[in-house]
């Protein structure tokens, strides 16, 4: 997946940077009326409207940089290969495919190619991993009837 070879981890600098842009931003963001706000560049005192929904990523981005972690922005309805599905999820491309034919997760083709959705494999991620936290919970609990947990 191209989009995500490049990625890096904010330098310190860049995460200190990040806290400081983040409280003030969320501090503005909270006193906003609008939904398409104006901001100044400082060093060229150029005005630009920006959408109020840009401005609360910005905000997320800033956040999980100042926390010195990675970001990568994806369009939601971008259409991926199956070999980057699975990339996605961890997984080989045949198991894909086998989710794909099975109907687990939508896609289409384009002559003999299966494409999907960004939103559809991380649709059928989430629900996964709702999935494996109700068997964690339910392998819990049969260990604390048998025992396991006493002392």
């Amino acid at each position: 997946m191209d989009y995500l070879e490049n990625i890096s981890k904010p330098s310190k600098k860049e995460q200190q940077l990040a806290m400081e842009s983040y409280s003030a931003l969320a501090e503005v963001l909270e006193k906003l009326q609008k939904d398409d706000p104006e901001i100044e560049i400082e060093e060229t005192k150029e005005k630009i409207k920006v959408p109020l929904n840009a401005l609360k990523l910005l905000a997320k981005i800033l956040k999980v940089t100042s926390q010195g972690k990675p970001i990568s922005i994806i369009p939601i309805a971008t259409e991926m290969t199956t070999q980057a599905a699975a990339d996605l999820l961890s997984c080989s491309r045949p198991h894909l495919v086998g989710l794909l034919e099975e109907g687990k997760i939508a896609f289409t083709k384009i002559g003999k190619h299966r494409r999907v959705k960004f939103e559809d494999v991380m649709e059928y991620k989430k629900s996964m991993k709702v999935e494996q936290q109700k068997l964690l919970i339910k392998i819990m609990n049969a260990d604390q009837e048998s025992g396991l947990y006493d002392t």
